[in-house]
């Protein structure tokens, strides 16, 4: 397999800037980048009116292996991530059986060393059941520790409904503690006015007023006021509302915030005038909100007080979104298109290629401390994609790679085209063609 290539003429979106410069790719590495570069036995890429990104990473999927094979597996969304620019993930602990301890933690690596195309990572997860057992640990090496997903296998399992189990963790725990912020109560309350209303046939667009803005607001303020008591490392994942921008900090460099968020492509992509038309399809926890709560995400994304972009990819089959309001799982795929919709924010001059850079490659590597990625320079693994903006590309069934085959964007058209992704330098996606004779490595957090 040929892992010696030089991409030519190619404009490098990196670091706040755009410049265009020739690359020579080595043995997975960067090794340089300059003006007429030439080497023997080196393929050639033309990239003359293209753009190279650092490859992105995702700071949150759900890629459902082991345990829920049937919706998606590391192979099969790794593969769908890799064909949208996306070289490295961090998935969540939500798959069976949950990720709450070591052994299992390290069986996910395991699997994901076999089969996964793109880099990997997992978080760890931890509820009112094994905190003690984790506060034990040393979590140094760990890329955070989370709720996320975990409450869908019963009640009580998210700790920003927990103050107290919340709390005893800022005090022990010194890795990232990453959470899924809504809370559990006023959710309830809310699903108690429209059954008594609607009975089961609740209409979907009342999903954002059950999983409401105060469900979610009063959670994050809650969350961030323990987290500050104790100096501790919060992450709040998935932010959805314009509300709760305001709870967050843009007057400190991100390596020194130890408050920190995202935001999911989908929120803001959607609004709730969607659901009218895509229904359960765009059913997510936490829901899809309004045009305001849009429009906030996407000033909070570019004025830095939300610092990374994420999918929260989370593949059903058809027949589990396809159900009654309380019956239809929760969340979709999205990641293959994830680069995509950013792009489109920026053919409506909405944000730059280099904050696009800074927030789905640059931030995700220093946010969660990842070595040696995120960034195009020298001696660092070519992670890289390659994107043409002058090449549409629509959306449908026979060009969408998740197992779960279906997508909330099908019909959509995009105008960018991603055409090239390399992975620790192996040219895994070409133009639609795909090489798999290489697996990603894992995500190594810096000591």
């Amino acid at each position: 397999m040929n892992n010696n290539y030089i991409i030519k003429n190619i404009s490098i979106v990196n670091e706040g800037k755009i410049a265009v410069s020739d690359i020579y790719i080595h043995e997975g590495i960067i090794q340089k980048i300059g003006n007429d570069i030439h080497h023997e036995n080196a393929g050639i890429i033309d990239g003359t009116g293209k753009y190279l990104f650092p490859g992105i990473i995702d700071g949150q999927v759900h890629f459902r292996e082991p345990g829920l094979t049937h919706k998606a597996d590391l192979y099969s969304e790794s593969k769908a991530a890799v064909a949208g620019g996306v070289t490295s993930f961090i998935d969540m602990p939500n798959t069976l059986p949950n990720v709450l301890n070591m052994d299992i933690l390290n069986e996910k690596y395991k699997l994901a060393a076999e089969k996964s195309l793109a880099n990997f990572g997992f978080f760890l997860g931890v509820n009112g059941g094994n905190i003690d057992e984790i506060i034990k640990l040393d979590t140094s090496g760990l890329l955070a520790v989370s709720d996320d997903g975990l409450y869908f296998s019963g009640k009580g399992n998210l700790l920003a409904d927990n103050p107290e189990t919340l709390e005893k963790l800022f005090a022990n725990c010194k890795s990232i503690i990453a959470i899924h912020s809504e809370k559990e109560q006023i959710i309830e309350e809310n699903e108690k006015i429209y059954r008594d209303k609607y009975g089961e046939e609740v209409p979907v667009e009342c999903h954002p007023l059950i999983r409401s803005e105060q469900a979610c607001f009063e959670a994050t303020k809650r969350a961030i006021e323990l987290a500050n008591k104790h100096n501790a490392r919060l992450h709040i994942l998935h932010l959805t509302t314009e509300a709760e921008t305001h709870l967050f900090r843009n007057d400190t460099p991100l390596e020194e915030k130890k408050i920190t968020t995202e935001v999911s492509v989908h929120h803001l992509w959607f609004s709730d005038k969607d659901y009218g038309r895509l229904g359960t399809l765009i059913k997510w926890n936490p829901a899809i909100k309004t045009e305001k709560d849009k429009t906030g995400l996407l000033k909070a994304l570019i004025d830095d007080r939300i610092d990374i972009v994420t999918t929260d990819h989370a593949p059903h089959t058809l027949e589990e979104k396809q159900k009654s309001y309380f019956k239809s799982m929760s969340g979709a795929p999205i990641i293959q298109h994830s680069l995509n919709i950013m792009l489109e924010f920026y053919y409506q001059g909405l944000i730059s290629l280099e904050k696009i850079v800074e927030k789905m490659a640059h931030n995700p590597a220093k946010l969660y401390s990842i070595e040696n990625r995120g960034y195009v320079r020298e001696g660092y693994y070519a992670d890289l994609t390659i994107v043409d903006l002058n090449q549409q590309y629509t959306v449908d069934k026979s060009n969408n790679l998740t197992k779960c085959g279906w997508s909330p964007l099908e019909g959509t058209t995009f105008h960018s085209m991603i055409t090239h992704t390399f992975v620790n330098g192996n040219l895994v996606y070409d133009n639609g063609v795909f090489n798999e004779a290489s697996r990603g490595m894992p995500l190594v957090v810096k000591k």
